[in-house]
């Protein structure tokens, strides 16, 4: 395989990008800034690490992987000279330990000082937690945003790792990183974007304050509006064993629920507390009189708010996904397109994920002209794997 610069289809086309290999947020960042047309090079150990890699690791896909042994004093003056024609460099370490490593941000803005430098964690650079170990269920945990989630009241529920690493991780990052080169476009100057997944997860959940803040809110699972407690806003097994959202919370979209469920003359009033659990009993046990392509049938397309819920591995037939072909098989892995779209300069995908770390060493730090690829493998501070 070979690597030529400025191939990206996006609106980042010509963006120059530089990873040094982590695991969950980071890499799903450059995964879409890539896909959105960056030239991004992933910065990957010797061997790699756990938790990611392989040809089936979509958050690697579109981007070349090159092996550096980052002890070495030769790959950190690489990853220099990388940093040097790049626009961003990421990083997802621990606080210090790149600085340790000799590519800290004082160490890239002195080589190239219109980078913007982006630092993925989970507590941030700073506070009394900075330095300890944690993952996404930790980090979303403290924000107040754990508590929330789930409608079972004995204990939270936590959405695998949605909500941190991704919504108030590697989102909040690659928003960052963009306001952060446009205000470069006008200084010339770069700067560190502290990305951490209690900060972006606390904005993330701002309305969840501004409910508690009007008064109305109760601090329990299934007691509010948009957490179970309304029957309307609910999700309900059907005959099958297979599951239905309803989300109709409009006065409008609630009566043609009722009507196209079959309960418009049997259904109490929705805004009568007291009869709420009446309401919520009722909807279950329709529910119940039909399998879940039968409501599909009679649901399908209108404004009652109610949806299928589907397996990931069922997602890609629905007739709207299908249609906006929201999942593609690509290289041979049916998988998400770049989001969100554009007019002009649509994003497609590129590369398919690198089967191991070190894949594309050679190739892609020529693109990226370095100087004495060569030597850099005979010495060992960079490592080439064979495909």
């Amino acid at each position: 395989m070979t690597f030529a610069l400025g191939q990206g289809t996006g609106p980042l086309k010509g963006l120059k990008v530089v990873e040094i290999a982590g695991i969950g947020p980071s890499p799903h960042a450059c995964m879409i800034l890539a896909d959105l047309g960056a030239d991004v090079i992933r910065v990957e150990r010797p061997g790699g690490q756990m938790l990611t890699g392989g040809s089936h690791d979509l958050l690697n896909r579109g981007r070349p992987s090159v092996a550096l042994n980052l002890k070495d004093p030769e790959a950190v003056a690489t990853v220099l000279d990388l940093v040097e024609q790049a626009d961003v460099l990421v990083e997802g370490m621990r606080p210090g330990v790149a600085e340790r490593l000799g590519f800290g941000p004082e160490a890239c803005l002195e080589r190239n000082p219109r980078l913007v430098y982006g630092r993925m964690t989970g507590w941030g650079q700073d506070g009394p937690w900075s330095q300890a170990a944690g993952h996404d269920m930790n980090y979303i945990a403290i924000t107040g945003t754990l508590h929330g989630l789930g409608q079972v009241k004995e204990k939270p529920q936590f959405p695998t790792n949605l909500v941190g690493d991704f919504g108030g991780g590697s989102t909040y990052l690659v928003i960052g990183i963009l306001a952060a080169i446009f205000e470069a476009q006008a200084s010339g100057k770069g700067q560190v974007v502290d990305a951490a997944i209690v900060d972006g997860t606390a904005n993330l959940n701002a309305m969840t304050s501004a409910f508690l803040a009007g008064g109305g809110f109760k601090e329990e699972r299934a007691a509010n509006l948009l957490d179970g407690g309304a029957p309307y806003y609910d999700i309900y097994e059907t005959a099958d064993g297979e599951h239905m959202s309803v989300g109709a919370l409009e006065p409008q979209f609630y009566d043609l629920f009722v009507k196209l469920l079959g309960i418009e003359g049997t259904a109490p009033d929705r805004w009568d507390l007291a009869k709420t659990d009446e309401l919520r009993e009722l909807i279950a046990t329709t529910f119940k009189t039909k399998t879940r392509d039968e409501w599909c049938a009679i649901f399908d397309g209108t404004d009652a708010c109610v949806a299928p819920i589907l397996r990931i591995s069922e997602a890609k037939d629905h007739p709207h996904i299908k249609a906006r072909e929201v999942f593609v098989e690509h290289e041979g892995i049916v998988q998400p397109q770049p989001a969100p779209r554009f007019s002009r300069t649509q994003a497609t995908l590129s590369h398919p994920p690198a089967p191991g770390a070190g894949a594309h060493t050679r190739e892609a730090l020529e693109a990226w002209g370095v100087k004495d690829v060569d030597g850099l493998l005979e010495r060992g501070a960079a490592v080439q794997i064979t495909q």
